[in-house]
């Protein structure tokens, strides 16, 4: 009987042991952020027609898909830069049908759309010019990337880790308790975005394009313990 009192007095210690050391941390999140130029911009394009047949609609998309790969490649866009997206084909309805009427098919909408990568952003406003004049007449988007993203996304995440230290640190030290060592660390979040901060000087015969700089983030959540003195 005795035993088992000791037992549960031992327990009853440790847990409230335990409790008390786990109140005694302090969690922070770091933010982290670094500014680059980009070197790189991914553009969805592509073209599309309608017409009451759908072979004819559809071979008119192709055609300009066909010349736009073929004056991409003059400006020296390599082959595994261009990527078809997707390739649709849809009935247009004849709106003039009256009440009880059958709605009927008055044409068709053919359409393809590609990605492509460019490398060389000095050429991204005459290339665009060029794939307008070539047939394109769909423009899904276009948005600024760097290549090598890694080396940014590491200097992020050290900027992040070096703010959760030191607001660690200040918040501990205004408490009036030392900062221990790092009981547990996570990333929480994060991601690169443009801003467009100049512009790009642009030809008067091609599409002005600022491609400003990009911002890669990074968060960190850190959990510190605490030394209170005795």
């Amino acid at each position: 009987m005795g035993l088992i009192r000791l037992c549960v007095i031992w327990l009853a210690l440790t847990g409230a042991a335990w409790a008390d050391e786990t109140a005694r941390t302090i969690t922070v999140t770091g933010e982290g952020s670094v500014t680059a130029a980009p070197d790189m911009a991914i553009i969805s394009l592509g073209a599309t027609h309608q017409d009451p047949d759908a072979r004819v609609a559809m071979d008119r998309v192709s055609d300009d898909v066909a010349a736009i790969f073929a004056r991409l490649e003059t400006l020296g866009i390599a082959p595994a830069d261009m990527q078809t997206d997707g390739v649709t084909l849809q009935p247009v309805w004849d709106q003039g049908y009256s009440s009880g009427q059958s709605r009927r098919i008055s044409g068709f909408v053919a359409s393809n759309t590609v990605t492509i990568r460019v490398r060389d952003l000095n050429a991204l406003g005459g290339l665009l010019n060029a794939v307008l004049e070539d047939g394109a007449n769909r423009f899904g988007g276009l948005r600024f990337a760097v290549q090598e993203p890694k080396p940014l996304q590491d200097a992020a995440r050290s900027a992040a880790v070096a703010d959760a230290l030191d607001r660690a640190g200040l918040m501990a030290s205004a408490a009036g308790v030392t900062l221990g060592p790092i009981r547990t660390m996570r990333e929480s979040g994060g991601h690169g975005g443009p801003m467009m901060m100049e512009m790009a000087a642009a030809r008067s015969a091609d599409v002005p394009i600022a491609p400003g700089e990009l911002t890669m983030q990074a968060q960190v959540e850190v959990v510190f313990d605490l030394i209170v003195a005795q």
